[in-house]
């Protein structure tokens, strides 16, 4: 099992063992849902989702069977996983903590390697060949997952 960290408990909310979590994970619609399993902390300890919203910059979070602020209190603070193979990441869409080492190619020319990757503000941006440029997927051609390719095209003004 691969675990891929989705975000962190910042605190409790309220009595009924509600938790705040921020997060910016890009896809929590497949996985801040009722019955979906979370794995908090260290020990990757199991949880299930009872109820999701949002409330603010916040994704508030109660898990099933903790009904009280004394049973959450523990997993203040605590990093937050999910298994990567309940994503079921389709085949053009890939994790954010995989583009790091990928190779950038344009009209079939190696252009470089990606360094970094990182959301700014909410704007995605690669770092390639020493030079920020936007991670947009209108960009995209194609990604090559199992050769760590990805194939893109319009972006030359950026380098």
């Amino acid at each position: 099992m691969k675990y891929i960290k989705v975000g962190k408990i910042v605190n409790t909310h309220a009595l009924k063992g509600e938790v705040r979590l921020i997060s910016n994970f890009e896809y929590k619609d497949r996985i801040f849902k009722k019955d979906s399993v979370l794995y908090i902390g260290q020990f990757k300890t199991p949880e299930v989702i009872e109820t999701y919203r949002v409330h603010k910059q916040y994704d508030m979070i109660k898990f099933v069977g903790i009904d009280y602020i004394n049973d959450v209190l523990k997993y203040k603070g605590e990093v937050v996983y999910v298994d990567e193979d309940s994503l079921s990441l389709k085949d053009d869409e890939i994790l954010e903590s995989d583009f790091i080492n990928y190779q950038v190619y344009i009209d079939n020319n190696s252009i470089g390697q990606i360094e970094e990757y990182r959301c700014d503000n909410g704007n995605k941006i690669i770092k390639l060949n020493n030079k920020f440029i936007p991670y947009n997927k209108d960009f995209i051609s194609k990604i090559d997952k199992e050769n760590k390719i990805i194939y893109m095209h319009d972006i030359e003004v950026f380098l």
